[in-house]
This record gives C-alpha cells, sequence and structure tokens, in this order.
C-alpha cells in the first residue's frame, strides 16, 4: 500500500505539471485584446484630434501629419468616426468607417473609408497605409478647397437704393463701413474657404454682417488636385437698413457748416426706427458712441418722474437763483432767477434750482433711476454696429441725485441715446433704436407713465414758443428740449450744447462738442434739420 501511494502521488504531480506547462504556452501565444477595441480606440483618437494616441495603435510606427493637413486644410472642426461591421480572419481584420467632418462656414462632408486590421506582438495594432484616411489618399497628397463665391449683396436704406457704393456722404460710409483685404487673422475667423487678400468687410455694417452678405461659396473638396466632392454655395443676402435718405440728406445738411463737432441723429417715434446719423466729423462717430453729460436735456426724464409722482404742469414752484441740496449749491445758468412760477415754466426756461430739490423731495435715487431705465438708460443697444449704451449710476447721495436731475454727475449719453428719449416722449412708449429690422433686439419696450405724455408734450411746446429755445426759429409744431451740459475741471467750465425734441413722427437730438448754450448753438442748427424736411 505505502508504495502504491507513492505511485499515485508521483502520477498526479506530473499531470499538474503538464498542465501548468500548457497554461503557460497559452498565456504566452493568445492574442491580447480585439480588432474592435483597437478600432475603437483608434476612432476616438481621430476624433478627438490626438495624433500621439492614434500613433500608438499602429502596427509600424508611421508620421500622421496627413491627418493634421486636413484638419487644417479643410477647417474641420469637428470630426464624427463612426464604425461599421467588422469583419476578422487569420490575424488580420477590416473595420469599415463612415467619417463625417463639419467644416466651418461650409456644412458637413461624409465620406467612407477602411480601417485595416493585424495581429503584431500579439496585439491588434493598425495597419496604416494612407488610404486608411481616406481611400484616394496617395504618399504625397494633401486637402484643398477650391472655391468660387456669388456676387456680394447690398447694403441698402429704407428705400431699397445702394448706400454701399462708396459714394455715398462720409456719415453714411462710417456706419457702412468699406471693403479690405483679408489678413490671416480674417481667414482664421471667418474660415478655410477665405484666403489671404480676399475682399471682406472691415467696420460699419459690413463687417457685421460679412457672411449674410457674402454668402458661401461652391467649394469643391480636393486631394491632390482631384475634386472629390463639391458642395453647393448660398447667394449673398442684402442688408436693408432704416435711414430715410430724405431725412439723412437734411440732417447732413444741418450739421455740415458747423464749425464745430456735431452729431444728430433722427428716428421714428413710433417705430423705433432710426431715419439718419450724421457726423460734421469723420473719425470717432459721435452720434453712435460719444459719452456726453446730457445736461438740461435731461430735465424731461426728471419731469416724467415728477408728473408720474403727481405734479401737474400748473403746479406752483421757485426757481431761486441759488439752492442747496445735500451740501451741493446749484445755480442756473447765466445765475438767471425766476422767483414764484409754474413747473411748466421752470422746464421751459430750465431752472436748475427748482428740479434739483423737486427730485430729492418727491423722487429719490431709487424712482429717478426707474425712470431713466424706462427711457433707455442703462439699456443694451443693438443697432448693428458699436453703440455706446446711456448711462445712468444710481446716485449715491442728495448732492449726486441733485446733479443728475439736470443731466449732470455721473450720467452720459450719446445723440442716439436722448433721441431716443425723445421718440419715447413723443409716442408714450420708449423703443429699442433699431437701423436693421432684422436684428432681435435685446431690450424691450417700456411704456411712459400712464397720463404723462400729454403734459410732458405741453411742457416741450413751452420751451420752443417761450422758452430757452424760442429764438432759435424752430418751426411751428417743434417740441424739444435744451441742454447745456458742463465738462471738465476749474472755475469756469466749457460746455456742450444739446437740442432733442420732435415734430410729427421725426424725434432727433443734436450736440454740438464743446458748442456752448444748447439754446443758441443746438438749437438753431435742429432748426434748419427741420426746416429742410
Amino acid at each position: 500500500m505505502p508504495r502504491g501511494r507513492t505511485i499515485a502521488i508521483v502520477s498526479i504531480v506530473g499531470v499538474l505539471a503538464v498542465g501548468a506547462a500548457a497554461g503557460g504556452a497559452y498565456y504566452v501565444l493568445h492574442t491580447r485584446g480585439t480588432p474592435a477595441e483597437t478600432a475603437q480606440r483608434f476612432a476616438a483618437a481621430w476624433q478627438a484630434g490626438d495624433w500621439t494616441a492614434m500613433g500608438a495603435e499602429l502596427a509600424t510606427p508611421r508620421q500622421l501629419g496627413a491627418y493634421e493637413q486636413q484638419r487644417s486644410a479643410l477647417a474641420v472642426e469637428r470630426s464624427s468616426i463612426k464604425l461599421g461591421q467588422i469583419t476578422e480572419g487569420d490575424d488580420r481584420a477590416r473595420a469599415p468607417y463612415t467619417a463625417t467632418l463639419t467644416l466651418k462656414n461650409l456644412g458637413t462632408w461624409s465620406y467612407q473609408g477602411q480601417i485595416d486590421l493585424v495581429v503584431a506582438d500579439r496585439t491588434w495594432k493598425v495597419d496604416w497605409k494612407p488610404q486608411t484616411l481616406h481611400p484616394s489618399m496617395t504618399a504625397d497628397a494633401t486637402f484643398a478647397l477650391k472655391t468660387r463665391w456669388p456676387d456680394r449683396a447690398e447694403i441698402t436704406d429704407a428705400a431699397g437704393d445702394r448706400i454701399d457704393t462708396g459714394t455715398v456722404g462720409g456719415s453714411v460710409q462710417q456706419l457702412v463701413g468699406y471693403l479690405d483685404k483679408a489678413n490671416k487673422k480674417d481667414v482664421a475667423k471667418l474660415g478655410s474657404s477665405y484666403k489671404v487678400g480676399q475682399a471682406v468687410g472691415r467696420g460699419g455694417l459690413q463687417e457685421t454682417f460679412q457672411k449674410r452678405l457674402a454668402g458661401t461659396p461652391d467649394t469643391q473638396i480636393q486631394l491632390g488636385g482631384k475634386t472629390l466632392e463639391t458642395i453647393e454655395g448660398t447667394e449673398g443676402e442684402p442688408v436693408q437698413t432704416t435711414l430715410d435718405p430724405q431725412v439723412q440728406a437734411a440732417a447732413v445738411a444741418a450739421v455740415k457748416d458747423h464749425d464745430k463737432p456735431t452729431s444728430m441723429v433722427a428716428i421714428k417715434p413710433s417705430t423705433g426706427e432710426i431715419l439718419a446719423v450724421v457726423n460734421n466729423r469723420g473719425g470717432f462717430n459721435r452720434a453712435l458712441d460719444g459719452r456726453y453729460p446730457p445736461g438740461s436735456t435731461f430735465k424731461a426724464v426728471t419731469a416724467i418722474g415728477l408728473l408720474a409722482a403727481g405734479m401737474a404742469p400748473q403746479d406752483r414752484v421757485t426757481c431761486p437763483m441759488y439752492a442747496t441740496v445735500g451740501g451741493l449749491k446749484i445755480r442756473n445758468s447765466d445765475k438767471e432767477e425766476f422767483g414764484a412760477l409754474s413747473l411748466l415754466d421752470s422746464f421751459a426756461h430750465s431752472c436748475n434750482t427748482t428740479f434739483a430739490p423737486l427730485a430729492q423731495q418727491r423722487l429719490g435715487a431709487d424712482k429717478l433711476l426707474a425712470v431713466a431705465e424706462d427711457v433707455g438708460f442703462n439699456q443694451s443697444l443693438n443697432i448693428g454696429l458699436p453703440a455706446t449704451k446711456a448711462s445712468f449710476p444710481k446716485a449715491q447721495s442728495d448732492a449726486e441725485l441733485a446733479a443728475e436731475s439736470f443731466g449732470q454727475a455721473r450720467i452720459t449719453a450719446s445723440p442716439l441715446s436722448m433721441a431716443s428719449v425723445a421718440a419715447a416722449i413723443a409716442d408714450g412708449t420708449w423703443r429699442p433704436p433699431t437701423l436693421v429690422p432684422s436684428l432681435k433686439q435685446k431690450a424691450k419696450e417700456r411704456p411712459l407713465p400712464e397720463g404723462v405724455k400729454e403734459p410732458m408734450h405741453e411742457m416741450m411746446a413751452a420751451v420752443v414758443t417761450k422758452g430757452t429755445a424760442k429764438a432759435a426759429g424752430l418751426p411751428a409744431g417743434t417740441y424739444g428740449k435744451t441742454g447745456t451740459a458742463e465738462y471738465g475741471t476749474g472755475e469756469e467750465l466749457d460746455t456742450h450744447a444739446w437740442f432733442m425734441g420732435f415734430k410729427g413722427d421725426v424725434a432727433f437730438a443734436v450736440v454740438v462738442e464743446g458748442g456752448g448754450g444748447g439754446g443758441s448753438v443746438a438749437a438753431p442748427v435742429a432748426a434748419k434739420f427741420l426746416k429742410a424736411l
């Protein structure tokens, strides 16, 4: 028995030894992974643009610069590689794929190819060749785009007449912009269908609406000079503006001969459409981008607040030579004083010493801020080119509130902004000013407080008939408000001359930079404008 037991044990040990040897051979000879796993990793790296990760899947080390050349030449924004059913033979496999490339500004291009796989070092690897990238790829071939552009679309005024011919006046040219040769930055921004030296919009509406005006070209995707596919382009779409040629001409005539920088904007109150934008000096577009204290034109905003708070044009107020609010000593222009008078007459004579105390007593910082925002201050504008929004910071003290009540302190506005205030008073609703009707506005329409429109018309009529604009020669039926806005530092401050108002369905604002008094300088410009209409 002991001997037999020994033999049995030896036999079992021998079986175990043979099994271990067989298991070791299986481990050494077995192919690791699957062709599907390798193909998936390769496709995922291709989608991500990770050429290093792609290279790690290759059976034989290769330079994969062709993928980067394809991506760069075709302006590929995204790649989607979808694998099909993998077929497998002895140590070889094929993974069909569909590549869908999103090309900047052109759309998508799809093609089908195949990833070959092979067992190398007992691991499934990609047997890469140029055709792995594209079936028509050869060693030295490169991708390229060949384009044919449609004619550029037009920019027109409200009547449909072209204003992008280069023969329009300087103010319109500021709005339109011009065509320039594309540089490398333009091509990087717009896409590889554009080439350095190609005509592109620069400044104004030409730049804002470059893609819309240019359309897209018929584009041939080429490989080694052979066309693989043609993507059909689209015609450019015209951009129509709201500019009225007659109103624009009248505004140009009103400002062109002034010896100081003068700007004007006209708006249609019933729609918010911009009818005219003029600057008598080139370069900086003061009409849209100027940042001026609005001076006493802002009294119209304060007056809206006072009327909404329960005051009426006939209410008795006082207009002394001086008033002190929050420690700030306030005076009127030329140190005028009118004693006891109506709110209407105080507005007509532009009494700082009336409006500052009333703003402190009846409105306060919060209410004045709310009224200002109801007529466009602090509202984002979207007219198709740069336009600075009117800024009204909330007053931090009674002294600042007093200064804000007549358009000083930290308030800034452009002629565009103040024309939109005048338009709001004319119609009873503030509308975001619009130059290109197809553009969606960011700001919403805001109605004026109930019962304010008619008394505001009455008070603005008085400015023209018996107030600070009486001698300006404004035609009958004009409503307005003058402004003399101080700026700078020192004992004697320089002033910008303002006038805003409306007549019929045309509202406007004029500023003469460093011009002096609103009634004597800016209002006559408005008179010339309205008479030309």
